[in-house]
Order: structure tokens, then C-alpha cells, then sequence
């Protein structure tokens, strides 16, 4: 997909639970140390947070794992907190440090020990179809559903919905900063973007030093973006 980027307090704490703990690897554009799953990249931003995924556009991140009962007990003693646990549907949520809620559903059947799954927004009923569309639209991303719930695919995670009461915070300066999606050819698909009326907040910029060419967007309900060209060589 891309990469996931956390704003966190204690960049010691959660490097710990992803590395130590769920056995990403290191690897680093420039300076910028990101720890690689199948499927993602994680990345850390020491800073203040305005909140965790409760009440974010962001309702939470998924991962799948071969073992959810080693799992959970590997997190709970790396300081991570159990939320619920659904032993009928192999489930489980954990709270992270910052309030940042990931689930974990078990897959006996995956050869890897863990990989990246869904990231589950969460807006208002009536909005749900328009922003999926949206994605579908910008992205490519093809709707469906899944475990009951409207969804789109794009290569390396599955895009997930959940009613919300009201509109709920982006996620800029959240837990969950931003997401990021790796794309090829990136300065024609900003292009692309911006003649479908999309607004950069970064214009397309190459980042020699990292390897790397980026731009941001935001998209209608709030969700920070950052686009990459250069992520997915890095070994």
C-alpha cells in the first residue's frame, strides 16, 4: 500500500511494540527510519497529539496474524492494552500507546506472522457511499464488502466503513497522522488529481536525499494523504 504514519510521544515505547514485539523490519529513506510488514511501512513522528483514532475520521488500522493468542500476549508485555476480544470471529482490539486502536484477526493459513489488512474509516451513514466512491475515483480502488461492511480494495490493504454519529476529526496531528500510498509515475498522477479538482497541500516535490518524491493531499472528510514514489525500493 504505502505507509501508515503515527504522531506518537514515545517514539522508544512504540518502536518496540512494531519491532521488538511484531517483528517489523528497519529500513530508512534518508533519515527516516520506517519499520516494513508485508504490505506496509510504519513510520514515527515524535510529538503532541490531539487525540487518538476515538473520535477520528481513522477509526482504527487492521492487521492480520498467524497466532492471535501469542500475539496478544507479546503486546500485553510489551505495555500495549487489551480493548475486546471476539474468540468466535478470531479477533482482537489493542490499544497501542497514544490511544492508536489496531485490530488483529487471526489467519492460521498465512505463511508470514503477520501482514498488513484494512483501515477502517468511520463517517456519517449518508456519507459512507460518497467518500468510497471518492477513493474508487482518485485511487482505483475497487468497492465490495467485507465482514459486513462496505469496502474498496487497493494493492496491500482493503478500505473499510463504519457508521458514525456525526462528522468526526482528520486525522492531521492525530495518532494517526496521515496515511500514505505508494504510486507510481507520481508527478502525472498529481496531475491527475489536481485536474479532478483535488487540492495538494504539498505540491509534488523530489526529496533526492531520501530517494524519494512526495506530495499530500487531504481528502473531503478529513483524511491526511501523503503519496510516495520511492518507498516501496527500499530493502
Amino acid at each position: 500500500m504505502g505507509h501508515l504514519h503515527l504522531r506518537v510521544s514515545d517514539l522508544d515505547a512504540q518502536k518496540k511494540l512494531w519491532v521488538d514485539v511484531l517483528g517489523a523490519k528497519i529500513v530508512k529513506a534518508g533519515k527516516l527510519e520506517l519499520y516494513q510488514f508485508p504490505g506496509v511501512q510504519v513510520a514515527l513522528t515524535k510529538g503532541a497529539t490531539s487525540g487518538g483514532t476515538d473520535g477520528c475520521v481513522v477509526d482504527h488500522l487492521g492487521f492480520k496474524v498467524k497466532n492471535l493468542e501469542e500475539t496478544k500476549s507479546a503486546l500485553t508485555g510489551g505495555g500495549a492494552k487489551v480493548i475486546s476480544q471476539n474468540t468466535r470471529t478470531h479477533q482482537m482490539f489493542i490499544e497501542f500507546p497514544d490511544s492508536i486502536k489496531i485490530e488483529f484477526t487471526e489467519d492460521t493459513t498465512q505463511a508470514q506472522p503477520i501482514v498488513h489488512h484494512h483501515i477502517h474509516f468511520a463517517v456519517p451513514e449518508g456519507e459512507i457511499d460518497e467518500q468510497r466512491a471518492w477513493y474508487a475515483k482518485m485511487f482505483g480502488a475497487v468497492p465490495g464488502t467485507a465482514a459486513g461492511f462496505k469496502a474498496a480494495d487497493i494493492p496491500g490493504v482493503n478500505l473499510r466503513w463504519k457508521s458514525a454519529g456525526t462528522k468526526l476529526a482528520g486525522t492531521k496531528g492525530r495518532g494517526v497522522d496521515h496515511i500514505g500510498f505508494e504510486v507510481e509515475h507520481l508527478e502525472e498522477f498529481c496531475k491527475k488529481l489536481e485536474a479532478d479538482g483535488v487540492k495538494m497541500d504539498v505540491p509534488y516535490r523530489s526529496v533526492p536525499q531520501m530517494g524519494l518524491s512526495v506530495a499530500f493531499i487531504t481528502d473531503p472528510w478529513g483524511v491526511y494523504i501523503e503519496l510516495t514514489e520511492g518507498l516501496s525500493s527500499l530493502r
